[in-house]
């Protein structure tokens, strides 16, 4: 997934970020609600996370900015304040959690791929596609009840592509899940990447449509 993380705090926000990034995903960290703004504007990103105390403002008043819109990208509030008071106003503002710090790494992880899966309308973590079973908590993949070593990269695609079933994703778009701003990117990454896991997932498995994009194998 293509994340933006708003938090101020250098020590949590690397953490935050490298832990994430471990993950499989992007992540844009920005460390105040004016940068966070910025990048809102320009880049479709599936998940924010969201402090609340932030230099420049309260990081709710963007929270309810957003579900005023009709945006409906999924916010995880990451704060120190654990009033039941507080927790209440975030998730009645439009919140989809509220986890409060200190937190642990591992429990954000599957905090944010728990409300992926409820976002993309399937919220089993175990997918069959032909001879695949696809774990999108433990990161695995089985193939006919073989184990399938995928790099972090590799995983971000298929994740991708899972999430998306039937739809196809251009080779910009599955950029924009590997990379976060800044990144150099090869222009031929993706086709290396795909034809990697054609070779580790049967050919089968992703179709390419030529000149539009990618899309997870039906059979």
């Amino acid at each position: 997934m293509r994340i933006l993380l708003i938090e101020d705090a250098p020590s949590l926000g690397e953490a935050v970020h490298d832990q994430i990034t471990e993950d499989g995903h992007a992540v844009d960290w920005m460390q105040t609600l004016a940068e966070g703004e910025a990048c809102l504007a320009t880049t479709d990103y599936d998940l924010l996370l969201l402090d609340l105390l932030l230099p420049d403002g309260n990081g709710l008043d963007l929270l309810r900015q957003r579900r005023r819109a009709g945006v409906a990208t999924p916010i995880i509030i990451l704060t120190a304040r654990d009033q039941i008071s507080d927790r209440i106003a975030g998730l009645n503002a439009g919140a989809d959690d509220y986890l409060v710090k200190p937190f642990d790494l591992e429990e954000l992880s599957a905090r944010v791929a728990a409300v992926a899966r409820r976002y993309t309308g399937n919220p089993n973590p175990l997918i069959h596609v032909g001879e695949l079973e696809i774990d999108l908590v433990n990161h695995s993949v089985h193939r006919a009840g073989q184990d399938v070593e995928l790099t972090a990269r590799e995983w971000a695609l298929l994740e991708a592509l899972v999430q998306h079933p039937g739809a196809l994703l251009s080779r910009s778009q599955l950029e924009d899940r590997l990379y976060a701003f800044g990144a150099e990117i090869e222009s031929n990454t993706i086709e290396v990447h795909i034809s990697r896991m054609r070779k580790k997932l049967g050919h089968a498995s992703i179709e390419t449509v030529r000149g539009m994009g990618y899309r997870l194998g039906r059979s």
